[in-house]
């Protein structure tokens, strides 16, 4: 069967029901009964739960479901309440923060109040759910390297909500609640500030961006051209190195000249990951509290050339020769 693998076939690994590994004392009792399922086997592993919530999940999914629910009934009211233009104009639809006139103070409900204790209830179930995580990782012997990947983006988050506006002294200068309105905002964000391409930390997190989607393509594309081989129990092939890392080392020396081994690819494409929310926030941070215009920015330091004189200086008249003062 291994000797037929390619792009679009896969091997499922059938087995005997796996109920986990024993859980410490403080811990709640996993949930639900385990059951194979052979289309999710398609897409990973073909068991589906039992699942550990435990109560640090279940405070984040409460309070991730609060703020979700205040956020759609926001924009359902924007519609008064008409369920079909909610669905027709779903993409358009927001909860705006607070107007700039009222500064960092508590404003109406109504004039993005909603959108304040909604932000709070969603930034308190990231913060639940991360804890979760890291907890999870350690009961299970495991790095926390999930943990730290996920703080990374919520990095970015807090950035983008909380602290560049308490630097600007605004809540409205946070992004809404909606997909094509934070899109806008971060459309006249670029404009407002002389845009952001001129910010060189925006450009490592671009660079950081397509650069991990590079990494993972090729790692990816690399163990499915040597799952033949056992390519995919890549812990295997880093402790005791075999014939499918041997082959996948050689291929990358020919094509490039160098290599990644089973395991430094993994820290190469975590990094590269990680460090896309964390430049990308500090770019966003230094953004009007810093910076005012980029392009400007960029001239001053000799990044970007200045606009060509293509027409002729302009003389103020009252400075040309011949007129009295």
């Amino acid at each position: 069967m291994a000797d037929y693998l390619n792009l679009f076939t896969t091997v499922q690994a059938t087995g005997p029901i796996h109920h986990g590994e024993p859980l410490g004392p403080g811990n709640s009792q996993r949930t639900g009964s385990p059951l194979i399922n052979y289309w999710l086997g398609k897409i990973g592993n073909a068991q589906l739960g039992p699942i550990y919530l435990g109560g640090l999940g279940l405070a984040s999914l409460i309070l991730g479901t609060l703020a979700f629910n205040i956020i759609g009934m926001n924009m359902l009211a924007s519609v008064n309440y008409d369920p079909i233009q909610f669905v027709r104009q779903l993409f358009w639809l927001a909860l705006e923060p607070p107007p700039p006139s009222y500064g960092l103070s508590l404003p109406p409900l109504n004039q993005g109040g909603w959108w304040l204790i909604s932000g709070m209830l969603l930034t308190a179930s990231l913060f639940f759910w991360w804890a979760r995580t890291y907890r999870r990782a350690r009961e299970l012997g495991l790095g926390t390297h999930v943990a730290w990947a996920f703080a990374a983006a919520i990095w970015l988050f807090l950035v983008l909500g909380f602290f560049r506006p308490v630097l600007m002294g605004s809540w409205g200068e946070a992004v809404p609640f909606g997909i094509f309105p934070h899109l806008d905002w971060t459309a006249a964000f670029s404009l407002r500030y002389g845009n952001l391409f001129y910010n060189p930390f925006h450009a490592l997190s671009i660079v950081f961006l397509y650069g991990s989607t590079l990494l993972f393509a090729m790692h990816g594309a690399t163990i499915l051209a040597v799952t033949r081989f056992g390519g995919e129990r890549e812990i295997e092939q880093i402790v005791d190195r075999g014939t499918a890392s041997e082959r996948a080392a050689l291929f990358w020396r020919w094509t490039m000249g160098f290599n990644a081994t089973m395991e430094s690819i993994h820290r190469w494409a975590w990094w590269f990951a990680v460090l896309c929310p964390l430049t990308g926030g500090i770019g966003i941070l230094l953004t009007g509290t810093v910076v005012d215009n980029w392009y400007l920015w960029a001239i001053k330091h000799g990044v970007a050339p200045p606009y060509p004189a293509v027409f002729p200086a302009v003389i103020d008249p009252a400075l040309s020769s011949g007129l009295k003062p």
